[in-house]
């Protein structure tokens, strides 16, 4: 798997976003969409603010499409603690995006129709082409998305239980409110469909689990390692994320 090592947070970001944008411009191009898979999370926020300064300069983001990765269930759309509202606050609104090329879970539905919604999202995929790059952060367990320890390398999008370590982390944003025990998010399998994906990690919290997901064995005990066999995944880490990893310690 490829991995980029940063000196910095800021520089990780911002080559990210650069790399975004000539994406979208080589579609645009080719007058294709740009099929974007997005997810929620300290790390891609600072990616979002150079996507949206960029588009401040005249950047259009008229031919992209986007999916969000996940979502806490139940969670109304404009809690403070919803993924939605969050995309929506730090990038979507503040792009020239079409509406109607936005996609999100919806985590005010019913357990009863949260199936078929998943099936809907599956085939709004597919119909746009499949997703052209996915961004990815990772939970101190592994996860990607909201795919725990034990998620099939083949999932999909679906209703998944929450670890009790991916709730104990959530717990500082949350507060005084509950973090749900379930989430919807892309399974493996959806995320793995991506053409291009990158994984995101700055800090010294993600340095133990990222020597496990890609130099360690490739298991669902550790749902990030299934991308060490993805075609084109690269790993974008700063300099303390990185400090425990094979490949950086033998060059020392």
């Amino acid at each position: 798997m490829d991995i980029r090592i940063f000196s910095t947070a800021n520089e990780l970001s911002a080559f990210t976003a650069q790399e975004i944008i000539e994406l979208v411009r080589a579609r645009k191009s080719s007058n294709r969409t740009c099929v974007l898979g997005l997810a929620a999370g300290a790390t891609p926020v600072a990616v979002y603010q150079n996507l949206v300064r960029l588009h401040r300069q005249g950047q259009s983001f008229a031919n992209v499409v986007t999916f969000n990765l996940d979502e806490f269930y139940p969670m109304p759309p404009n809690s403070p603690h919803s993924f939605s509202r969050f995309m929506r606050e730090n990038f979507l609104n503040l792009v020239d995006l079409d509406p109607a090329n936005i996609h999100e879970f919806d985590g005010s539905l019913r357990n009863h129709g949260v199936a078929e919604f998943c099936e809907r999202y599956g085939r709004a995929i597919a119909g746009a082409g499949g997703i052209d790059l996915q961004l990815l952060g990772i939970g101190r367990n592994g996860h990607i998305g909201f795919n725990e320890p034990g998620a099939a390398r083949t999932s999909r999008t679906r209703l998944v239980n929450l670890d009790t370590v991916t709730r104990r982390d959530a717990r500082d944003s949350f507060g005084a409110d509950e973090v749900p025990h379930q989430a919807i998010t892309m399974g493996i399998g959806s995320i793995l469909s991506a053409r291009r994906i990158l994984l995101l990690a700055v800090g010294r919290h993600k340095t133990a689990i990222l020597a496990k997901a890609l130099d360690g064995a490739v298991t669902d005990k550790v749902p990030a390692s299934f991308l060490q066999k993805h075609p084109c995944a690269s790993a974008y880490l700063d300099r303390t994320a990185a400090e425990r990893l094979a490949r950086v310690n033998q060059s020392l």
